[in-house]
């Protein structure tokens, strides 16, 4: 005969272990990712598809950036934008910001799909939220040239603004060229929604200092 509390405390146990068993996998693909992180840094590619390929088939989300990269770029693979679109796409569901941002450049330039400039502002501004710099340019940008969207200098200066402050040196030329050519109102607006968004993102602030 089954104890009182016998089911209910074998099911906490389950549920302790299944934890711990999730914990454990996500700890190794991530040593699997920075493994072939760093392979892929000093140009062995043959290494970082051996560790990314099994991670990201286990739903790693950095090993499917990873391995969307290879295909992109055609390395260690043939170059097949079908499949970097397949690996870029599962790691951007899970709100990788770097794969959100190449899926937005792939829709921009019409690789692997139809261009098409509404979706790629989709996936910049997923990835541009989640603090990757080279998609708030690119957004910025589509903002001030009134690609596949209204013309809107204060939006596109406040994401210049916003990757400038992350760091990224290259959006300063952006950020300057578009300034001087606004009126101080229009600097005052585009200056308040900086600071509304880094309220909001204030440990993307942090991280760069």
């Amino acid at each position: 005969m089954r104890r009182p509390g016998e089911y209910e405390m074998r099911r906490y146990l389950v549920s302790i272990l299944a934890i711990i068993s999730l914990a454990f996998s996500a700890a190794v693909a991530a040593g699997d990712y920075q493994d072939g992180r760093d392979a892929y840094d000093v140009g062995d590619f043959d290494t970082a598809m051996a560790k990314w390929a099994p991670a990201a088939e286990s739903g790693d989300a950095d090993s499917q950036y990873g391995m969307g990269l290879l295909y992109s770029e055609g390395i260690v693979v043939p170059m097949d934008d079908i499949q970097a679109l397949k690996w870029f796409g599962l790691a951007a569901d899970q709100g990788h910001g770097e794969a959100q941002y190449k899926l937005g450049v792939m829709h921009a330039n019409g690789w692997g799909v139809p261009m098409d400039e509404t979706e790629a502002m989709k996936w910049y501004r997923l990835a541009a939220e989640n603090g990757v710099t080279a998609a708030q340019v690119s957004l910025g940008t589509m903002f001030q040239n009134g690609f596949s969207v209204e013309q809107d200098k204060i939006e596109a200066l406040k994401w210049f603004t916003i990757a400038v402050k992350l760091g990224d040196g290259d959006a300063t030329v952006h950020q300057e060229y578009l300034a001087e050519r606004m009126p101080p109102e229009e600097l005052a607006k585009a200056d308040a929604e900086v600071n509304a968004w880094f309220n909001d993102h204030q440990t993307m602030l942090a991280e760069t200092r």
